[in-house]
């Protein structure tokens, strides 16, 4: 049985064709002054070329310590003119936001135009892996206008921009779009070589490059996430998002328990005391470090056809993965009507605290008790849940063999409710018991 919800999609570029025809806004040029073959060949926009970081650089450098990066700047600076220009669907600066009271500080904002003239439109949410498909919406099809610059490794390993760079088709460069229904200040969107036409699935060589923004950033409000599809990603071409909060996020305050320490430096937590189950990933020795063992678990979650978010925090040094199945209960019509009536898609951005409600009578009535409830559904069983933890340790396990090994957990603070430990073995160079 294939399994789809009805839901509103999201508008992310002017140039994204309501499913009834609206038709795009012309602008010149082949009337799209698009990203394709037709207006690109001659096109020229800014370059940032990033200091690839390694190890000692990690270590050394705290979130925010350092002057304002140029990075962070540059997003804003860019981002106000395009606001100045009047390319976003709304002014998200006009929208009501408030700090709910209670133990985590859910924030809530009221965005009623993030889903306005817009019709539900069913998507498919049993299929983690889909192949990209170029008749639908995908991120050539947007305006260069809505492009703020291009963002690659630097060649001679230092920072560099070009305020007017030829666009290198044939290798596919990586860019930074703004996001026209903005959930907050600067949302943006990181789109991995672009012309390579990537579906919406996390690789090593993505993941990495979503760090390096993370940390060229260098800004703590400045948080990037990524939703598979089946966890409210709605366009199928591989994409992170970013904005600024300046605020921290709740699951970013909620306890943690330490349940591995891998070979490279890299720390793995369980949440605790939180309404979504998920995994904390912190350290390394290198970000590359870091980013590969996170990456091969959003792989192994992806090859399992488990859907999920993730959150990079911290400038880039913690990672929140966290797999859900709220997609999936509402297409079984397994979730409350009162739930559903809010219409929140409980993606990257709400389970991490930060709830986008589309009615003036959720917002005032938002309470911590309230969010609670509805990420509560978006969270796997417990019993899913390790399940899950023992295909990813497994994945990491046998994706690392030779370089990154499980070594065994000094603390013995990890027990479950029994108060016995759980023993889970995991694949590597030798066995090793992690304490659940």
């Amino acid at each position: 049985m294939m399994l789809k919800i009805k839901r509103v999609p999201t508008v992310v570029s002017n140039y994204q064709k309501d499913e009834a025809g609206e038709p795009a806004r012309s602008v010149g040029g082949c009337g799209r002054n698009c990203l394709k073959s037709c207006c690109i060949p001659d096109a020229k926009l800014p370059l940032y070329a990033f200091k690839k970081v390694d190890g000692k650089d990690l270590a050394l450098n705290e979130c925010g310590e350092a002057p304002l990066a140029f990075l962070d700047s540059l997003i804003l600076g860019e981002w106000e003119d395009r606001m100045q220009r009047g390319l976003f669907r709304y002014d998200v600066t006009a929208c009501e936001t408030k700090v709910i009271p209670g133990e985590y500080g859910f924030v809530a904002q009221l965005n009623e135009g993030r889903h306005l003239k817009k019709r539900p439109t069913e998507f498919r949410v049993d299929k983690v892996l889909q192949p990209f498909d170029e008749n639908k919406f995908n991120f050539t099809k947007v305006g260069q206008e809505e492009v703020l610059f291009q963002f690659e490794a630097s060649d001679d390993g230092q920072v560099q921009f070009f305020p007017n760079a030829p666009v290198d088709v044939d290798n596919s460069p990586s860019f930074v779009a703004i996001n026209v229904s903005p959930i907050e200040y600067g949302h943006v969107l990181l789109i991995p070589h672009i012309f390579e036409r990537l579906p919406q699935r996390i690789d090593r060589e993505s993941f990495l490059l979503a760090l390096h923004m993370a940390v060229e950033a260098n800004n703590p409000y400045f948080r990037l996430g990524y939703n598979s599809l089946g966890a409210f990603a709605t366009i199928n071409h591989l994409h992170f998002q970013a904005y600024y909060l300046a605020l921290p996020f709740p699951i970013e305050k909620a306890p943690t328990k330490k349940i591995a320490n891998l070979n490279g430096g890299v720390k793995i937590s369980e949440l605790q005391k939180y309404p979504v189950r998920g995994l904390v990933f912190e350290g390394g020795d290198t970000l590359e470090d870091l980013s590969n063992v996170v990456s091969d678990a959003c792989i192994c979650l992806q090859n399992n056809n488990i859907p999920f978010n993730v959150l990079i925090s911290d400038c880039g040094k913690q990672v929140f993965l966290l797999p859900q199945c709220y997609a999936e209960k509402q297409a079984l019509g397994e979730v409350d009507p009162e739930l559903l009536d809010t219409q929140v898609n409980p993606a990257v951005w709400e389970i991490s605290g930060h709830m986008v409600l589309k009615r003036r009578k959720d917002y005032d009535e938002a309470s911590e008790g309230n969010a609670w409830r509805l990420l509560a559904v978006v969270s796997l069983s417990e019993e899913r849940f390790q399940e899950v933890n023992e295909l990813i340790f497994e994945a990491i396990g046998c994706a690392e063999l030779d370089d990154v090994n499980v070594e065994c957990v000094k603390e013995v603070d990890a027990v479950n409710s029994s108060g016995h430990p759980s023993n889970v073995v995991v694949a590597g160079s030798h066995e090793c018991v992690v304490l659940q």
